[in-house]
């Protein structure tokens, strides 16, 4: 299957449905879930009636899906998963960016990675205006994967809850970044340095 996008290291391709085993597999490391549902196993039915039509989904309004596959080029590895889906299917003014990596990933800058590359491709190709990203308060991993993605922090908030998480009593944070923050922001990082703009060490 065609790749949506390739970066050094990993490949993002859409999603098949001879997938399912690896996405169950993924939701049932207790671990890679705890910020999501506890840690609580998840059944192959479930993954097979809610999540896969999930991942499959086409939104009108880029022609492509929402997730897709992440796999290591060395050795065709399973990683996980990376979301850039449009909060409203026909417009890709705002996408929310997402990951889950397997827990063998961690650690190896692969979620740092996909996501600047899909922040990148959004704003550059896909007509985005803003992406958007949330998570628990305490999951620190998953904050510093945004931030260094070029998201920054814009408000903490109280989520709904229906059962509680270890954690959920510290609310949760979204993160965020415009196509005009995202464009300035590498401008700064790409102009020269001259006499009068000399940065301090």
């Amino acid at each position: 299957m065609d790749a949506f996008l390739e970066t050094e290291r990993l490949v993002l391709r859409p999603f098949a449905e001879d997938d399912a085993e690896d996405v169950w597999a993924l939701d049932n490391d207790p671990e890679v879930m705890r910020f999501l549902n506890g840690g609580r196993p998840v059944s192959r039915e479930v993954i097979r009636e809610r999540t896969m039509p999930r991942l499959l989904h086409d939104h009108p309004c880029t022609g492509t899906r929402g997730y897709w596959a992440a796999r290591r080029k060395e050795g065709d590895v399973f990683l996980g998963w990376f979301e850039f889906r449009p909060l409203n299917e026909h417009s890709a003014a705002v996408v929310e960016l997402g990951y889950r990596l397997t827990r063998a990933a961690w650690g190896h800058g692969y979620a740092t990675e996909g996501a600047r590359a899909l922040v990148a491709k959004g704003f550059t190709e896909l007509g985005v205006e803003r992406v958007t990203g949330n998570t628990m308060a305490v999951n620190t991993r998953s904050r510093r994967v945004m931030e260094k993605a070029g998201l920054f922090l814009v408000r903490h908030f109280t989520g709904d809850w229906p059962e509680p998480l270890p954690g959920s009593e510290h609310g949760e944070v979204e993160y965020a970044v415009t196509s005009t923050a995202w464009a300035a922001s590498r401008r700064s990082r790409t102009e020269p340095i001259g006499p009068r703009q000399a940065r301090r060490p």
